[in-house]
């Protein structure tokens, strides 16, 4: 006759391995990894390019109002902001791929864990 204590084991642990997977279905989505998460990637670089050219463009344009140096000012502010623009592009996009490479990496599973039947 089984001990009651298996029995009540036996049941604690099935209710903690439920529980567990509740627990993992519940967890939030980490940012960057749900649905979106490249499109928002994309977005970024997009905004960091754009952000870049329109602020040397701006800056530029302060320069030549106020030193009166037209369009040397304009230009040089253009050059610099696509300069900056594509090295922090280019730096998150190296960002980007590094995460999305130990991701991939790391959802490979080892070999030598299957199981022969």
């Amino acid at each position: 006759m089984p001990d009651p204590d298996d029995q009540s084991q036996g049941a604690l642990n099935r209710l903690d391995r439920r529980l567990g997977a509740f627990e993992t279905s519940r967890r939030p989505i980490a940012p960057g990894s749900g649905v979106g998460g490249e499109a928002g990637e994309g977005y970024k670089l997009l905004g960091q390019m754009l952000g870049g050219v329109f602020g040397g463009v701006g800056l530029g344009w302060l320069v030549d109002h106020f030193a009166h140096t037209s369009p040397w000012g304009l230009v040089t502010g253009l050059a610099i902001g696509v300069t900056f623009s594509v090295y922090g592009a280019v730096r998150t996009a190296s960002r980007i791929s590094a995460r999305a490479e130990a991701k991939a990496v790391s959802s490979v599973p080892p070999a030598g864990d299957e199981e022969d039947e």
